[in-house]
């Protein structure tokens, strides 16, 4: 008598970047047909795309000397070398101990960075900058995690630890962000939710985060001379899926930022998932300079995708790679979950991966990893056209619990 799959090889397929790619170019494919209820690909839109961003990294990045697009950027809002106070701070301990506490501080941080809403502001102490979005959120999770908001030994406040995440209380969360009625942060339940979950889940991989459960266990179980970013994604995935409170799972094993396509072909139970892992890949590029900083060489950048999120994806839309076929269609509101949504993020892993070669020859810089052609970018572009053309919204209205964008 056979028994019925658990779903394993599945959700291990489903844990890759090539499954990403894949099914990405497959819907990708679709829409070129003209087979897309949702979406047309112009190939012209997609040259306009390039010289945008083209444009933009010049700008940015006038040398080329183009840092990785991570969460470090983040921590340099208004110029200030945030990175030199914490060298400051951790002058007298190991390169090793270093390396744990900012992988700490990234995993944490990375986790609360998702769509803070248009009226939301951090008004950083000691600066007096006034610092909103991705920035802002940066530099509110910095301060956070340098009081100890994250950790339970008042003698160690520079790090995170399973007891200190599950126990977080909402309102200390708001109150090291500034959270109140006049200054609203979408999604500050589900922050608070999904560092719970984290907590949880370091907790339960004692093998990989340590007896604390420190995101920073990372640096000795992740470790070697070099080291490939997609074997980095791969243990964060392999331990840190279910922190995400979507639903979607195989056998009861879940499959974290991964959802129902019914144009996604793959084998057996597999089939009709189209998977992203946006945030644990943010994370694995956020990751890669603690690491380096440490003397371990990330290799294999490329094997990472671009990410499927609203700025990536709004720059495809506002230089028309990307048009949707029914304009009222961005009047309404959509869910995550939406097969709209899943579409225009899969489409837009798929056309990053043929706009970054356009790109780079703009920029007579062939060699310019991925991770370098978004930082220049293709984010920062997105951005700049969403604040010129609607004052900084996406162009389609995604209904967030702060877990996904």
């Amino acid at each position: 008598m056979t028994t019925a799959p658990d779903g394993s090889a599945a959700v291990a397929a489903l844990r890759t970047t090539s499954a990403i790619r894949q099914r990405a170019q497959h819907l990708l494919q679709r829409a070129r047909d003209g087979d897309s209820p949702w979406f047309l690909v112009d190939d012209d839109g997609l040259g306009h795309a390039a010289v945008e961003v083209a444009d933009v990294t010049r700008g940015r990045y006038p040398t080329l000397a183009i840092p990785y697009h991570s969460r470090w950027r983040h921590f340099e809002a208004g110029g200030v070398d945030r990175r030199a106070e914490l060298r400051t701070r951790t002058a007298d301990v190991t390169t090793a101990d270093r390396a744990r506490s900012m992988i700490d501080l990234t995993v944490v941080s990375v986790l609360l960075d998702a769509g803070a809403g248009t009226e939301w502001h951090y008004t950083e102490p000691g600066t007096g900058l006034r610092l909103a979005r991705s920035e802002g959120l940066g530099v509110a999770s910095w301060h956070a995690f340098c009081s100890g908001l994250f950790s339970s030994d008042p003698a160690d406040p520079l790090r995170a630890d399973a007891d200190a995440l599950r126990c977080l209380d909402a309102e200390k969360l708001a109150g090291a962000f500034q959270v109140d009625p006049g200054n609203p942060l979408v999604g500050l339940a589900g922050r608070v939710e999904l560092l719970h979950r984290l907590g949880a889940h370091l907790a339960a991989h004692p093998d990989v985060f340590g007896s604390h459960g420190r995101p920073g266990g990372l640096f000795d179980t992740v470790n070697g001379p070099s080291i490939a970013a997609h074997d980095l994604l791969s243990v964060l995935l392999g331990t840190l899926s279910g922190v995400w409170p979507a639903d979607n799972a195989i056998g009861g094993q879940p499959l974290g930022d991964c959802w129902r396509h019914r144009a996604v072909p793959g084998p057996g139970l597999s089939h009709g998932w189209m998977p992203f892992h946006k945030l644990s890949q943010w994370l694995t590029y956020s990751l890669l300079e603690p690491f380096e900083w440490a003397g371990v060489a990330v290799t294999d950048l490329d094997g990472l995708t671009g990410l499927p999120e609203y700025r990536n994806g709004g720059l495809l839309l506002d230089t028309g790679a990307l048009r949707l076929r029914d304009l009222t269609l961005a009047e309404r509101d959509w869910a995550v979950g939406d097969e709209l949504v899943v579409e225009w993020r899969a489409l837009t892993v798929a056309l990053l991966d043929e706009l970054a070669p356009l790109i780079r020859d703009h920029l007579k810089a062939p060699q310019l990893p991925l991770a370098c052609v978004l930082e220049g970018g293709t984010w920062a572009t997105g951005r700049a056209l969403a604040a010129r053309l609607r004052d900084g919204r996406p162009p389609l209205s995604i209904v967030s619990d702060g877990t996904v964008f």
